[in-house]
């Protein structure tokens, strides 16, 4: 008998160590966050939601949203000059100045591997040039009621593109409605030719590559002022979940946030996670 109440206990001791309590966050590492139900626009996570930081490349989802609303043709063949060369920490650029590419491989790329050089030539190269670029990235934001947010470039490195998490979860929603940002920035790798050869960039979100997740469009970001940012729309049992991480340390702590934001939603009650859920 003395056993047999000594067994449960013990189980009941494990269950309790590793089911999350009601009402407790799962001890999220980044500065700011919200975790949003987009089909009831619940918010189910929230820090520092409405503080609008630095954004650093989750800025070229806003570059992408406004190059599509152009309709400019994606396979229009662009340059880039030394007009797209970018200074200062954070500035690094694979494309040599005078490389040729599609307008498509250039958001391709810039989505994907935050290619800070194609996203400014993306600009450039938008009618009236860089300053009409930036006037309708923030015309785009006012449209889509991003209330604390404000654009200067369309690459993110400088610290004067800001936003809060609760505006970038309108930008990402947003951005979800695109097939096009949907393929480019969930691709795992895409070469393009330059030259002779060819070169290859990877997406600079780990995630993509796990096949656990089931992710519907995402954008990674740094630089110092804005430390590490993560930002992504995901299917988590069977909903679609936002989930905004901003000024994050280290490599890898934005993505074990949103590791930790998994797990602490697939452990709830579904009626504490998925509200409406019949």
């Amino acid at each position: 008998m003395f056993l047999f109440i000594a067994l449960m206990f013990n189980s009941a001791s494990t269950e309790a160590r590793h089911a999350p309590p009601k009402g407790v966050d799962p001890q999220i590492r980044s500065s700011a966050v919200l975790v949003l139900d987009e089909a009831s626009s619940t918010v189910l996570l929230a820090r520092q939601a409405d503080v609008a930081t630095p954004i650093a490349s989750i800025t070229k989802l806003m570059t992408a949203l406004v190059v599509l609303d152009a309709h400019q043709p994606l396979d229009e063949m662009l340059q880039v000059t030394d007009e797209d060369r970018e200074h200062g920490r954070g500035a690094f650029s694979r494309l040599a100045i005078g490389t040729r590419l599609s307008r498509g491989d250039l958001l391709h790329i810039a989505l994907m591997s935050s290619e800070n050089r194609a996203a400014h030539a993306l600009g450039r190269n938008y009618p009236g040039g860089l300053p009409a670029f930036v006037t309708a990235m923030n015309a785009r934001a006012r449209t889509l009621g991003m209330r604390n947010s404000r654009f200067v470039d369309p690459t993110g490195l400088s610290d004067g593109n800001v936003a809060s998490p609760a505006d970038l979860s309108k930008l990402v929603i947003a951005a979800s409605r695109e097939p096009t940002i949907q393929q480019y920035s969930t691709d795992e790798l895409h070469a393009v030719r330059v030259g002779r050869r060819m070169l290859e960039f990877r997406n600079t979100d780990l995630l993509v590559r796990n096949p656990a997740w089931n992710i519907i469009v995402q954008k990674t970001g740094y630089i110092t002022e804005a430390g590490k940012c993560l930002v992504m729309k995901t299917l988590i049992r069977g909903r679609a979940i936002v989930i905004v991480l901003l000024d994050s340390f280290g490599k890898y702590t934005r993505v074990a946030d949103a590791q930790r934001i998994r797990r602490w939603l697939e452990a709830r009650p579904a009626d504490a996670v998925l509200p409406g859920t019949v």
